[in-house]
């Protein structure tokens, strides 16, 4: 998917290739049908091959595999998956400082929807 979203399309050849995936390329074609099935990407047709491209927009994409991420790995509770995140990563005190930011920023948004 990383690779349909960067180009806005590829044929499976291109996918394999950036995937790293040598001689890989049927493996990436199943999978690439599998997407196709599950309505993650559409298919067009340009000459012999199939060109493929997302259909849902990256942060649609994204919000959900989040949303999957949370509720298998830490039981539903996003405060879980933040606090694993943050205990697993070496972030620089100007990476922190941006997320306080942000924490600040979401914490004004519910105040001024609890009025």
């Amino acid at each position: 998917m990383n690779v349909l979203y960067g180009s806005g399309e590829a044929g499976a050849a291109e996918v394999a290739k950036q995937v790293s995936q040598k001689g890989g390329h049927d493996s990436v074609r199943v999978t690439l049908r599998i997407l196709e099935k599950k309505g993650h990407i559409k298919h067009r047709q340009d000459g012999r091959r199939y060109v493929y491209s997302p259909t849902v927009p990256h942060r649609a994409a994204s919000r959900s595999a989040i949303r999957g991420l949370i509720r298998t790995f830490f039981r539903g509770s996003p405060k879980r998956a933040v606090l694993a995140l943050l205990g697993m990563s070496r972030l620089s005190k100007d990476e922190l400082d941006e997320i306080a930011d942000w924490v600040e920023e979401a914490r004004r948004s519910h105040e001024s929807h609890d009025r």
